[in-house]
């Protein structure tokens, strides 16, 4: 079959992509997992999110269970299937994209690991960031050492001493949990500001709505105000502060030692790097796209190569624009840039 539009990428991103074409254009999502929503599933075990169920919807498609709910990993696994079913929205599983490139003015070629697509339109929604990344300032003398990305629970991380680097999100949440079973520090580059999920009885995302803080433009003052100070959501930060013994910037780790800012040699049984992620895109395959730093060149999804998209970038067009329910909005926008 013809398609007027591919889609890279299976996640929230992609199926509010082809949601939003799907009236007007023939459009095919090319997902590298086994089905949709795994991304989500091989997340930790405990993960919920920070937004409540009334924030966590793509388009007018209803999030089952409390509004005010936050809901585990598992719904939202169950959530997206259910959206993309219900929407007969066409993705093909385990196809996972080697190569983008276009071979004239008009057409792009996507090549997985076994076929090839010629198509006019082509939307990148693979995410910002894809790699985890982990610092290259350690011997590997730690003996046991993982990424954020591959921790599930309390139960896999030996006994003794744990050191999670990072104090986003994601190592205050870790941190937060392990503190119930482990003797936990957590090392943090930046001073670390909290806010809680609720304010006078409604929730934060109803505040950021209602004062447009949400819509505030990447471009904005607002938005380069907010991307420099962008804050820990929730109250596990408040565990931490308690159970966790607070540490500075990691500055190497060496003969099973972690040398800390400011602060004597540590000995750790375990780190667990939260430190992040970095783009991949070097299969992508056109000049002009990619810039020095590995990051896509675009304005609000939309690059200077004709027909070429992105959607599921932190900050693509706001404040919103990494959550659930932002995307949709962003979705639009390029559904009528492609119409």
């Amino acid at each position: 079959m013809n398609y007027d539009v591919i889609v890279i990428g299976g996640g929230q991103a992609g199926l509010a992509m082809a949601y939003a074409l799907k009236e007007k254009k023939k459009t095919l999502i090319l997902d590298e997992n086994e089905q949709t929503g795994d991304s989500w599933k091989k997340r930790y075990d405990s993960l919920r999110l920070f937004t409540p169920r009334k924030y966590s919807e793509l388009f007018d498609f209803t999030f089952r269970g409390d509004p005010k709910g936050f809901p585990h990993k598992d719904e939202v696994v169950s959530y997206l299937q259910e959206f993309e079913t219900r929407n007969q929205l066409s993705v093909l599983h385990n196809q996972q994209v080697i190569k983008l490139s276009k071979e004239n003015d008009q057409m792009f070629r996507v090549f997985t690991q076994n076929q090839t697509f010629t198509v006019k339109n082509v939307v990148v929604a693979t995410g910002a960031f894809h790699d985890p990344f982990i610092p290259d300032i350690h011997d590997r003398s730690i003996p046991y050492m993982i990424h954020a990305s591959a921790y599930k629970n309390p139960a896999q991380i030996p006994k003794g001493d744990v050191l999670i680097v990072g104090a986003g999100n994601t190592g205050i949440q870790i941190a937060a949990e392990l503190s119930k079973t482990h003797t936990v520090m957590l090392a943090k580059s930046k001073p670390i500001k909290s806010i809680p999920q609720r304010f006078a009885g409604k929730s934060l995302f109803w505040w950021l709505e209602t004062f447009r803080i949400s819509k505030a433009r990447s471009f904005s003052m607002v938005g380069k105000m907010l991307q420099k100070k962008d804050p820990i959501i929730g109250d596990d930060y408040k565990i931490v502060k308690d159970q966790v013994e607070m540490l500075g910037r990691v500055r190497q780790v060496i003969d099973g030692q972690v040398h800390v800012q400011n602060t004597p040699p540590k000995k750790v049984t375990s780190i667990i790097w939260a430190t992040g992620y970095r783009n991949n895109y070097s299969w992508i395959d056109i000049n002009g796209v990619i810039d020095v730093h590995g990051k896509p060149i675009h304005r609000y999804g939309i690059t200077d190569v004709k027909g070429l998209y992105f959607i599921g970038q932190s900050w693509q067009s706001k404040r919103s624009s990494a959550l659930i329910y932002g995307v949709s909005d962003d979705a639009e926008m390029i559904a009528r840039e492609i119409l």
